[in-house]
C-alpha cells in the first residue's frame, strides 16, 4: 500500500513538470501539498462548510425561511413542515450547531430564532471566499 502511494506521488510530480513550467517538482509538490493542508485545516472553511451544510437541506431551508418572518416554537414548525417533532428537532439541532439559529425555553415550549449576526458574518465570509477580491460594501440579501 505504501509503495502505491509513493508511485502515485512520482506520477503526479512528472505531470506537474509537464503542466507547470517548473524544474523542481519535489518543491512544487510540497508547496501544493502544504497549501491543500492549510485549506483543509482553515477555520473559515470549516465554519462555511458547516453553515452551508446546515442550509443545504430542503426542510432546514424551509425552517430558516419561516424563522425570517418571526421566532417560532417547535409546534409551529411541525405544522409548517408537516413533519414529526423528532424530525423537526433533528433539523433544528443541525441549524443550531452551525450557529444559524438559537433556541430558548419559554414556559414549557422551546422557541427558535435566527442568529442574524452569525448568518450575516457567514454570508460575508462566503462572499469573500468566493470572490476575487471584489467584495460589495452592502449586499441586499444580507439584510435578514
Amino acid at each position: 500500500m505504501f509503495n502505491i502511494k509513493i508511485n502515485r506521488e512520482d506520477e503526479i510530480k512528472v505531470m506537474l513538470c509537464s503542466c507547470k513550467d517548473t524544474t523542481d517538482a519535489n518543491s512544487y509538490y510540497g508547496e501544493l501539498h502544504k497549501f491543500g493542508e492549510d485549506l483543509r485545516k482553515g477555520m473559515l472553511l470549516n465554519n462555511l462548510l458547516s453553515f452551508l451544510n446546515a442550509l443545504s437541506n430542503k426542510e432546514r431551508f424551509i425552517i430558516f425561511n419561516s424563522l425570517k418572518e418571526k421566532d417560532r416554537c417547535v409546534c409551529e414548525l411541525e405544522v409548517i413542515l408537516n413533519k414529526s417533532q423528532s424530525s423537526i428537532s433533528h433539523h433544528l439541532r443541525i441549524l443550531e450547531e452551525a450557529g444559524v439559529i438559537k433556541g430558548w425555553k419559554k414556559g414549557k415550549f422551546t422557541y427558535y430564532g435566527i442568529e442574524n449576526k452569525i448568518v450575516k458574518m457567514n454570508l460575508t465570509s462566503l462572499i469573500e471566499f468566493l470572490s476575487l477580491g471584489k467584495i460589495p460594501r452592502k449586499a441586499r440579501f444580507l439584510e435578514i
